[in-house]
């Protein structure tokens, strides 16, 4: 049986997206395309791999079985044409990054810009968002993350700042107005700007000093999720309705200019780093491994 790859790949995209529009825009190709790239498919098969309704597209029993084994079969058959990549004088394809919107505002501009002047032949795709994901099955080559939530099987590769640390801060009229926290303690009796992560659980507040360590879950008026809606709490910190804690590195365009007031700045914990991760099962495409050697010596520099 002689199948299309372009139609394997079609039916990847769209088990993946769960939507022919979807698996369109991310293939780039027109959405009728993609439609007659799986009905040809499923039409050589002689099965049906996926069930269609006007609200959802799914695999059906005998399309998941085969998305299993076609998803890293396609990576190998990418990997193998990757190879040629070695004789050009330089790299060249796509190269698709999932990160944590912290990371693609905070890590990411300092280094995109010079990587993409060096490497002018290779196409750059972010995804940001906030859930942990398989990067395989999401179609990305690889992804930003910090240590607790690395994968064992990854390789991974120091990426950013080494340290970072979370910053509490609010605005000065609020503070003369509410008072200035002594304590972390002290936070449960302010309106405070939470946030909660995807998987629906609520981000806890941590502090440490000289070793103690203090978690709190203040209240308060405001409730975003992690991500592309913290640019809202932290417009509302500086409006004055209440008290932010987020990474230092966002915040510091505020404090340093006066628009958010530094609190219990003793109390600020640092943690490690994010890192660039990648799997260590299948060969490294040659846009990832030019973004893996940039990283690497700027890291050096």
């Amino acid at each position: 049986m002689n199948l299309d790859l372009g139609d394997l790949d079609a039916f990847v995209a769209v088990a993946r997206a769960k939507s022919f529009r979807d698996a369109a825009r991310a293939t780039g190709r027109s959405a009728s395309a993609v439609s007659e790239a799986v009905r040809r498919l499923e039409e050589q098969l002689g099965v049906r791999l996926l069930h269609r309704t006007t609200r959802s597209v799914a695999p059906t029993e005998a399309g998941a079985r085969l998305l299993d084994r076609l998803v890293p079969a396609l990576g190998e058959v990418a990997a193998a044409v990757d190879v040629v990549n070695g004789f050009r004088d330089r790299p060249a394809g796509t190269l698709r990054l999932n990160v944590p919107v912290s990371a693609a505002r905070l890590v990411l501009p300092d280094i995109i810009p010079a990587f993409l002047a060096a490497y002018p032949e290779i196409q750059l795709e972010v995804v940001a968002e906030d859930a942990f994901i398989d990067v395989l099955a999401a179609g990305c080559d690889a992804g930003i993350r910090y240590d607790e939530r690395l994968e064992q099987d990854m390789i991974a590769v120091p990426i950013g700042p080494r340290i970072q640390r979370f910053a509490t801060a609010a605005a000065p009229a609020y503070l003369d107005r509410r008072g200035r926290p002594e304590h972390p303690r002290d936070l449960l009796q302010h309106a405070c700007m939470r946030g909660r992560f995807s998987s629906g659980q609520m981000i806890t507040w941590e502090f440490e000093r000289d070793g103690e360590v203090v978690r709190v879950d203040p209240a308060g008026p405001l409730l975003v999720s992690a991500g592309a809606a913290v640019d809202l709490a932290v417009d509302a910190a500086i409006a004055g309705v209440g008290v932010i804690h987020l990474f230092e590195d966002w915040l510091r365009p505020h404090l340093d200019s006066g628009a958010l007031e530094p609190v219990l700045e003793p109390w600020w914990q640092s943690f490690s780093g994010p890192f660039l991760y990648y799997p260590g099962r299948r060969l490294v495409p040659a846009p990832l491994r030019a973004f893996i050697d940039f990283v690497r010596s700027s890291a050096k520099r």
